[in-house]
């Protein structure tokens, strides 16, 4: 191999790696994204239920729950 085609073979090699570090740092940010929609959405379910009986609670205690 010459020198030009040895470059040529170098250059591609750093492209391939370049772009599977690319998709790795994407898949990571992807699976970052996803875990903070899940833990959102179970804050959301705990405050909604937590409201819930909070309400309960008011309506038991004032008589309006009958």
């Amino acid at each position: 191999m010459d020198n030009s085609q040895n470059a040529s073979y170098q250059a591609g090699q750093a492209k391939g790696q370049a772009q599977e570090k690319g998709n790795q740092m994407m898949d990571k940010a992807s699976n970052a994204a996803q875990s903070c929609k899940e833990t959102m959405q179970e804050t959301g379910d705990q405050a909604k239920a937590k409201a819930q009986g909070a309400a309960d609670a008011v309506k038991n205690a004032t008589g309006m729950n009958k």
